[in-house]
């Protein structure tokens, strides 16, 4: 394995508000995959940042061995680049150029250096990455923003560096690209460092670093093994809780009765001393002398109670918030076989040129199927979704829908109003609803107190997605068809299962466009559609 290494000590960050993200963070992490996962907004972009040198920390060090290489989540590029530009090799390729055309400058040599191979080494790279097609001169605005994302991968393999930094690689992928990129870190020798969303990505790494405030900690293993172990600690940490809950009920209830026994005796001492007729110094001593004696066992039970609190506390700082969202959606029930959508010869063009192949597409949704909508990007599929919900019209075909209503949800998550509140919004999609009955809704969706009464605007993307899957489930009526356009895109794993708990919850049918095929299997496709080349065609589920 490779000596290549990152070292970070001792290192705090704060935006220009300051609002911490680190504060005395020291970790290493040494050759091999590492897989960096925390939830949105833990500063996982920004300590790539600060390792890159695109950000400075506040105090502390950062140590990287090795050449370094960066693939940050939006690539700083504009259109009027040319695939060589982006690559970095059109410099030495002019030169080389230069050279065979019998211009023996220095200049030439100098710029050329070591890398007289470079062209070849630059078609090998494309080809590995599914960009052999590609020509160097061509443009960056006539390229998906998948293979732009490629490209830049490429980019940075060029440089053959010992420590890679990848921010979220796989955003824009199609699923071949996916694939593609999963067997080119197989093969990785060095120090990788990668933040992804993506569990199938996560599933091929050495090793799993979750990111807090403090530390960096480190789990051997996969992400699924990271799962198991965090489902274990959980675990762990509930039997603590329930174990320390216990023992506070039982130092209480040991202090209550020893504060009772106390009392009796005390009653019972003062009744004995005046029967007795002792002397009042005498008498007075012996009740002094109890009622030290009662303080004293007090405070012992006292301490036993705040140190009884305090393993509590322990205790529950242990567990982790997991918020997961639990439903009941009986109105969304559909009929088993019932066709809500039918669609023959489905066709739409762009100027004179037809988006699907031959006569068209076919399509039929029955419920309460689960499809799975695949294909590379650019395929039309966001196109089909829009047919099947109505809001674009077909150039050619016919189309069925049964009644009831169809709800999409678009990857802009535009269906709601941005300057409204959570609340307000709800109300809107649900009129008839009591409030009382919107709020627990809510509640369920874990927009608890003063979070449901936030606008929209201000929402994360993992919280905009809830507040419109309340507002499209729960709505009168209900939707018996559920269109959903890339819903996992820039979700935390967090928000994606909260997504996945919801859609278990769905009993009506939905068809998903997304390239995330662990999601897709988790959320119980029971169909798999694939578009490609102007074709919709049926598959089976893939190998995950």
């Amino acid at each position: 394995m490779s000596d290549a290494s990152v070292i970070c000590s001792n290192l705090s960050f704060s935006w220009p508000d300051d609002t911490p993200v680190f504060a005395d963070l020291s970790f290493t992490v040494g050759g091999g995959r590492t897989g960096l996962v925390a939830p949105n907004g833990s500063g996982k972009s920004t300590l790539l940042k600060l390792i890159a040198g695109e950000l400075r920390p506040a105090t502390g060090s950062v140590s990287v061995s090795g050449t370094l290489g960066y693939l940050p989540q939006s690539l700083p590029l504009t259109g009027d680049l040319t695939v060589a530009e982006v690559l970095g090799v059109a410099e030495v390729i002019r030169a080389l150029d230069a050279v065979e055309s019998g211009d023996v400058s220095e200049e030439h040599f100098t710029t050329i250096g070591d890398d007289w191979d470079i062209e070849e080494r630059t078609r090998a790279q494309l080809d590995r990455l599914g960009l052999g097609h590609l020509a160097l001169d061509r443009s960056l605005n006539t390229l998906s923003g998948g293979q732009v994302v490629s490209l830049g991968l490429a980019a940075q393999l060029l440089k053959r560096p010992d420590v890679l930094l990848l921010d979220e690689p796989t955003n824009n992928l199609d699923l071949d690209a996916r694939h593609t990129l999963y067997e080119v870190l197989t093969d990785w020798t060095g120090c990788l460092l990668l933040v992804s969303h993506d569990r199938a990505l996560l599933d091929r790494m050495d090793r799993i670093a979750e990111l807090g405030p403090r530390e960096l900690r480190g789990y051997g293993g996969n992400f699924t093994e990271y799962e198991a172990a965090v489902r274990a600690e959980q675990e762990a940490a509930e039997r603590n809780v329930r174990n320390a809950e216990q023992e506070l009920k039982r130092e209480k209830r040991e202090m209550q009765q020893a504060r009772e026994r106390a009392e009796r005796r005390a009653s019972n001492a003062a009744r004995n001393l005046k029967s007795a007729g002792l002397p009042r110094i005498f008498a007075g001593n012996m009740k002094r002398g109890a009622q030290e004696a009662a303080g004293r066992a007090g405070q012992m039970h006292a301490a036993r109670v705040s140190e009884a609190k305090a393993r509590l506390d322990e205790a529950g700082r242990a567990l982790r918030d997991e918020q997961r969202i639990t439903l009941d959606l009986p109105d969304t029930s559909l009929p088993a076989g019932r066709t809500v959508f039918l669609g023959e010869r489905l066709q739409v063009r762009h100027g004179e040129r037809p988006l699907f192949a031959g006569e068209g597409v076919d399509l039929s949704i029955r419920g309460p199927e689960r499809i799975a909508l695949t294909g590379p990007n650019g395929a039309g599929k966001t196109t089909l979704l829009r047919l099947v919900n109505g809001d674009l019209e077909r150039d050619g075909g016919q189309v069925a829908r049964a009644d009831g209503r169809i709800a999409y949800l678009s990857q802009r998550l535009d269906l709601l109003d941005l300057d409204r509140t959570v609340a307000e919004n709800f109300a809107a999609f649900a009129p008839d609803r009591a409030e009382a009955e919107r709020m627990n809704l809510l509640a369920r969706f874990l927009f608890r107190g003063f979070r449901a009464h936030l606008p929209v605007g201000v929402l994360s993307g993992g919280e905009r997605l809830r507040a419109t899957l309340a507002c499209v489930l729960c709505a009168e009526p209900a939707p018996q068809l559920l269109l959903l356009d890339e819903p996992t895109n820039n979700l935390d794993l967090v928000s994606v299962g909260q997504l996945e708990s919801a859609l278990g919850s769905y009993q009506g049918a939905f068809v998903v466009v997304s390239h995330d095929e662990r999601f897709l299997t988790r959320i119980g496709v029971d169909r798999w559609l694939r578009l490609a080349d102007g074709e919709l065609t049926e598959t089976g589920a893939p190998e995950v």
